[in-house]
């Protein structure tokens, strides 16, 4: 039991040895450049930074209906004879045409619609901050991806060493039953027992060297780095000890989740948008100004012209389009307060299961301890018996095999604990 209090100090408060298998060349790599080299340059994170900055020119594009347009026109125009006049053309206009080149400019300027356009601009705004906020779920959905394939390469560079140690002893302990058989002090069927130990130490040995490959191929994937590469990946520190409030685990999740944030940004813009679209309904009252020269023309036309106005646009009857609009947008408001109420009792549900994982990788890590303790405890057993000649090579076999699972199981539990809190603090929204 204290030397299994010593083991859990060791790995928990000192933190987890970080050892590498393709030698001293490797460059090192820390969990915080991972990070770093992740949010630089994985094409996801771009992406989602692209879309936000187009969401942005949105609201601009809204915008811009406060502000005044000024357009330039000119306009030529001759006729057959002083008598020429317009057809029916479809709309109120003068009959008559006369010689003239005119050019000038008109200026329109809303005054009101009543809160139509606030209401599009607030709701683009809305939409633009769902978008960022979108972008750093995103990044924070590669850092968690990170973690796991950095953890990951971790275990399996630590199992790595487990198997190239096991494979070492167990090759020390066939080369002492050769001996022993070849003085006739055991038989040849412990040779052979002891030769199948070594081959399955080695088989071990060639999974975990390849598992820390396909980790690395994951990891540089990660980094946003096309070829796989070798790293030394140094430790990290102990994580902080594990909250006993989930209640405050999950409102800090509610609070800071970027998913939720966004969401209740789309809930606002889509509220936003049903307003708007209720204004349809409404008045849109302008200021209109047009002035000009003609410098070419008739005599009967002045040299320049000027006018002002206002205009106001009544819909009177729209076969109910703007009713079917406005009801249409107040449903689909609706529907995203549903999908956020949705989203929250998701995310209080993962913190909790989070936080459960979490507790029981730690409770893992203590028993697989003592487990690795135990195991070690009933090899030497085991080889002692052997060696006094009061036990079979099966008992000492078994024994080995019930080591290597020990070894393999605590040294995966390490990192397990470690990917289990990185995956608390996502849920939490505290990962970065």
């Amino acid at each position: 039991m204290i030397r299994a209090s010593k083991t859990i100090a060791w790995a928990v408060m000192l933190g987890f040895e970080c050892l590498t298998v393709s030698g001293a060349d490797a460059p090192s790599l820390t969990l915080q450049e991972a990070h770093a080299e992740a949010l630089r340059n994985h094409p996801a994170i771009r992406v989602g930074d692209l879309k936000a900055l187009a969401a942005r020119e949105v609201t601009r594009q809204v915008q811009a209906a406060f502000y005044p347009t000024l357009a330039a026109n000119v306009m030529t125009a001759g006729a057959a004879d002083e008598d020429a006049r317009l057809g029916a053309v479809g709309v109120i206009n003068s009959p008559s045409v006369f010689n003239k080149n005119a050019e000038g400019l008109v200026l329109s300027q809303l005054i009101t619609d009543f809160g139509r356009t606030a209401n599009l601009s607030g709701s683009a705004k809305l939409q633009a901050q769902a978008a960022a906020d979108n972008a750093e779920a995103t990044r924070e959905q590669i850092l968690l991806a990170v973690d796991a394939s950095f953890f990951a390469a971790q275990q399996a560079q630590s199992v790595t060493l487990v198997a190239e140690q096991t494979v070492a002893t167990r090759q020390l302990f066939l080369d002492q039953v050769s001996t022993l058989a070849s003085n006739k002090i055991k038989s040849e069927l412990d040779v052979a027992f002891a030769k199948v130990n070594v081959d399955e130490a080695k088989l071990v040995l060639s999974k975990a060297q390849n598992d820390v490959q396909a980790e690395f191929a994951r990891l540089a994937d990660l980094l946003g780095l096309r070829e796989s590469k070798t790293w030394h990946l140094v430790e990290e520190s102990p994580p902080p000890p594990l909250a006993t409030n989930v209640a405050e685990l999950v409102e800090q999740g509610l609070r800071l989740r970027p998913e939720l944030l966004s969401l209740r940004y789309s809930r606002d813009a889509s509220l936003k948008f049903a307003r708007a679209e209720k204004a349809l309904n409404y008045p849109i009252i302008s200021a209109v100004g047009a002035a000009g020269v003609i410098p070419l023309g008739d005599s009967i036309l002045p040299n320049n012209y000027a006018a002002g106005g206002v205009s106001i646009t009544l819909p009177l009857f729209t076969g109910g389009l703007y009713t079917a609009r406005q009801r249409e947008a107040e449903l689909r408001a609706r529907a995203a307060e549903e999908g956020l109420r949705d989203l929250e009792n998701n995310v209080i549900r993962d913190v909790r299961i989070a936080w459960l994982n979490a507790q029981n990788a730690f409770d893992r890590l203590r028993i697989t301890a003592e487990l690795l303790d135990n195991a070690r405890l009933s090899l030497d057993l085991a080889q002692s018996r052997y060696e006094h000649l009061l036990s079979s090579i099966v008992e000492v076999n078994q024994a080995q095999l019930n080591l290597l699972a020990a070894q393999i199981t605590y040294s995966s539990t390490q990192y397990e604990y470690l990917v289990q809190r990185s995956a608390l603090s996502y849920q939490t929204g505290t990962l970065r």
